[in-house]
């Protein structure tokens, strides 16, 4: 309510209710920024991500020895951290700014979009500034719209040199194949050569190192498990199985594709549904993707360490396992040709359940979900919920002949034991 000061009211009043007033104002002002904010759309992040997959899948667009998922974690975490710089609605992920008061998050947003991407491409700079200049163009020009910016090529600069000496640079040396049983070697028929030898060695975003959830040994090939895994993988992923039913050919089929693209994917469609504003959008994509980047560098970690041969080369070597209940089949061929990479853990259970935690934790496990596939055009998997799609995801790799049963259960524990570290860091955790 609204007083009268007397006449004879002392300086001090005065002082005093000059104060209370200002700090009314002040509050009511940043109440107004506050109001605003939550109202901004997610888009933006969306198209910033729809973006990043369109480079990656231009031909020649990704160096050959840095995996996509770090591109996905700088971009999405430059985003978030730019936004909760100004609206200190979270804690940031991995660096912060102080920002003016009233800059816009938007603007920041896009601005750390913008500079994350063409300082990873470089060659898209021109397209990059397109997109960003028309996202800028909404927005109504004034210094809070330049303050946004600011904060944006500023995170973006912090977070680009926090991750310059990471090791994703580093060439890996030619790798020697082990000749024992068990050991991994390059497979048939294109004899790919293993890529990513030294992943599991940069440095984490947000996990201590690459080894810190790395699983227990896979199962000695004379054990029973190992041999229950095997007679699985050479029944249902031969190229011409007989047992293999036809939906099970169509889901090894469908999830060809990398799978933190796919997953990426699904998120958008999940963030358009649930109508997220956006900061949670920013959150949810930078977790998301600082999870698949850890878990790249986890997964890799172990799939080095333990070295255990892809399925086409334990059966076409099965005489030589030392388990009587293995039977040798020097022809037998997968239903796809098989990743460039040892065997455990699984890359698609990896990712998959990485994803699922991730998104269960913002959206809650059961969801309305339908997932498309650049493999099977025309063909929409529907799901339930996303842990539905993390298991069949994974254990797709068995229908197409590339995994053991046990490198998906592994797989699952990985992922999901990575993401819910990085959720518990985000303190978002479900």
């Amino acid at each position: 309510m609204k007083k009268s000061i007397p006449v004879v009211a002392t300086l001090a009043a005065i002082a005093v209710g000059v104060a209370v007033t200002s700090t009314a104002l002040a509050g009511s002002a940043s109440t107004a920024a506050a109001d605003r904010n939550t109202k901004i759309s997610g888009a933006s992040v969306i198209a910033w991500n729809q973006e990043l997959l369109k480079i990656l899948l231009t031909p020649g667009a990704q160096p050959a020895t840095v995996h996509p998922t770090r591109s996905y974690a700088i971009l999405h975490a430059a985003i978030d951290d730019a936004v909760v710089s100004i609206t200190h609605d979270a804690s940031p992920l991995l660096v912060s700014v102080k920002a003016p008061h009233g800059a816009r998050p938007d603007a920041a947003a896009i601005e750390a979009g913008r500079a994350t991407l063409v300082a990873l491409y470089p060659g898209f700079k021109g397209e990059l500034a397109q997109l960003a200049d028309g996202q800028l163009a909404l927005i109504p020009n004034g210094a809070d719209k330049q303050h946004g910016i600011q904060v944006g090529d500023a995170i973006a600069a912090k977070i680009l040199q926090l991750r310059a000496n990471d090791g994703s640079a580093a060439v890996p040396p030619p790798f020697t194949p082990g000749t024992e049983p068990g050991n991994y070697r390059s497979t048939p028929p294109n004899f790919p050569t293993p890529a990513f030898t030294t992943w599991g060695q940069v440095t984490p975003f947000v996990l201590k190192g690459g080894s810190q959830f790395r699983p227990e040994p896979p199962p000695a090939l004379t054990s029973v498990a190992y041999a229950q895994a095997f007679n699985e993988v050479k029944s249902l992923g031969q190229n011409t199985s007989t047992t293999r039913t036809a939906e099970q050919t169509v889901i090894g089929k469908f999830w060809a594709p990398p799978i933190w693209n796919t997953w990426n994917v699904i998120a958008e469609n999940a963030a358009v549904a649930h109508h997220t504003n956006l900061e949670r959008t920013a959150r949810t994509f930078a977790v998301l993707n600082l999870s698949f980047a850890d878990s790249a560098i986890a997964m890799y970690d172990a799939k080095y360490h333990y070295q255990l041969w892809r399925p086409i080369t334990a059966i076409r070597l099965a005489d030589t396992d030392g388990n009587l209940a293995t039977v040798a089949d020097p022809t037998w061929t997968a239903l796809a040709n098989t990743a460039a990479d040892p065997s455990y853990p699984g890359a698609h259970s990896t990712m998959s359940a990485a994803g699922a935690t991730v998104l269960a934790a913002y959206f809650g496990n059961r969801d309305n979900i339908q997932v498309a596939s650049t493999a099977l055009p025309g063909t929409v998997r529907t799901f339930d919920s996303y842990s539905d799609v993390a298991t069949e995801a994974g254990l797709s790799r068995i229908f197409a002949g590339q995994h053991f049963r046990f490198d998906h259960v592994a797989g699952l524990d990985l992922g999901h034991d990575v993401a819910q570290f990085v959720l518990r860091h985000s303190h978002q955790e479900d």
